[in-house]
């Protein structure tokens, strides 16, 4: 989808954004995240980056297991309620397709709910590979496309994403995947909307972080 239209959507969405995902929605994603990522790593992450971290549901999981939290998200709207939360030490404006990040490498990237909107992912992912230490954990989720196919745009106006094509982003970008869980991320006119939560990595980052 177009960046303008993603970031007009959730500049109109953020007033009711929490409430309308969480509460009526039955919005997981955060909780499930954060636990796929402290199964992989227990412990502390010196920088962790919110990629597309819209009001800070994200952020709010990631707080007690990082030393530097930073935000990012294409909507200035969102990132006033995001500020509001006090959960991240920086937040700034960014297109997750054109992301002009300079700052160290981070330990930790969470890209939670936005590959819905974004379709092709292989530039991203070689973004975010570059944009992680050594040792640092990609932890992401996307939508499960049940057709064939690498991607696809449903009615919904959101992308969908087969497992082996996740797979195959991944590894291109020299990431292993060491957790990938089907899972059920929201509710849609009453039905499930099944998904994945990713937790991938450089081959040697399972290692336990004290």
């Amino acid at each position: 989808l177009p960046s303008a239209f993603v970031e007009t959507l959730f500049d109109h969405y953020a007033e009711s954004f929490d409430e309308s995902l969480v509460g009526r929605l039955s919005y997981r994603l955060p909780g499930m995240l954060d636990q796929a990522i402290r199964a992989a790593r227990p412990g502390r992450f010196p920088l962790a980056l919110d990629l597309g971290c819209g009001t800070g549901l994200m952020g709010q999981r990631l707080r007690p297991i990082a030393d530097r939290l930073e935000g990012y998200d294409i909507s200035a709207k969102m990132l006033r309620k995001a500020r509001a939360k006090g959960v991240y030490d920086f937040l700034d404006k960014a297109d997750l397709r054109d992301f002009p990040y300079a700052g160290p490498k981070a330990d930790l990237v969470t890209v939670a709910d936005v590959f819905i909107y974004v379709g092709a992912l292989d530039g991203v992912v070689k973004t975010i590979a570059r944009l992680l230490a050594t040792d640092g954990l990609f932890a992401f989720s996307v939508e499960t496309l049940a057709g064939d196919g690498d991607f696809m745009l449903l009615p919904s106006r959101r992308y969908a994403h087969a497992q082996h094509y996740v797979r195959d982003v991944l590894a291109a970008n020299g990431l292993s995947v060491l957790s990938l869980e089907p899972t059920v991320i929201r509710q849609d006119r009453g039905e499930h909307v099944n998904g994945l939560v990713v937790v991938a990595g450089a081959p040697n980052s399972a290692r336990q972080r004290t």
